[in-house]
């Protein structure tokens, strides 16, 4: 099992953001969390990824734990994330910003390498020049992948990177995701979108006030009642 997540809770004050979570992953899978605004899925991200301390829980990467490790560190043993909102350095290229995240595990030269074979594999080669907050928010959610790619993670956790593309765009993005994953990449995806969701994830969690209501393939999910009412209410119909 390649991560491991027991019993995490964060809590804030009075108030439960994750409740009680557990779940695991299979290296090479492509896993959806799901639920409504304010769920606690960006919290959860935030958990295994070392950006917040679990109140209480284990998270296990590849049976190492991880909850006590520092963003860092956790990045350094192979877990990548995008963010909801790309978070770019206004006056880097996008080239320099994939090489800052190549240097976590390269030399210069192998950094340098690396950046722009990354670039190339999000589309972004010809852009490698450009400023970063020059480009458009699609480009941006792609230089976030990139940069992401560029620490060479085995586990990446992908934040709406969907959100405000088009059609084209959001097909594009889902190329990129199944070549990713066809070379023995692992993601845990955040999205709104549901037919990307559905398409995508061979099972999906689904969170709502921060606990884990229902867990199954797209077709279970889709049909299961407390999912239903999360989303659209009583007697409102299939998710799809």
């Amino acid at each position: 099992m390649l991560l491991r997540v027991e019993e995490l809770t964060k809590n804030f004050g009075g108030l439960l953001a994750v409740d009680d979570m557990s779940f695991e992953v299979e290296k090479g899978s492509i896993i959806g969390l799901i639920g409504p605004n304010g769920a606690g899925k960006t919290t959860l991200f935030e958990l295994i990824s070392g950006f917040r301390r679990p109140t209480s829980g284990y998270c296990y990467f590849k049976e190492e734990r991880i909850d006590k490790l520092k963003p860092h560190q956790i990045c350094f043993r192979g877990i990548g994330r995008t963010f909801q909102i790309p978070q770019i350095f206004p006056s880097f290229t996008v080239f320099e910003t994939v090489l800052v995240a190549a240097l976590l595990h390269l030399s210069i030269k192998e950094a340098r390498h690396r950046a722009h074979n990354v670039l190339e594999t999000v589309g972004l080669s010809t852009k490698a020049e450009e400023i970063t907050e020059n480009l458009t928010i699609p480009e941006q959610k792609r230089l976030e992948v990139g940069r992401a790619l560029a620490s060479n993670p085995e586990l990446l956790l992908l934040d709406e990177v969907m959100s405000g593309l088009n059609v084209v765009e959001s097909k594009e993005m889902i190329e990129l995701i199944q070549g990713l994953q066809d070379r023995g990449m692992t993601f845990i995806m955040v999205e709104h979108v549901m037919h990307i969701i559905m398409g995508l994830c061979e099972r999906i969690v689904v969170l709502n006030f921060g606990r884990k209501i229902a867990e199954g393939t797209p077709e279970e999910i889709a049909n299961n009642e407390q999912v239903i009412e999360a989303y659209l209410g009583r007697g409102g119909g299939a998710v799809a």
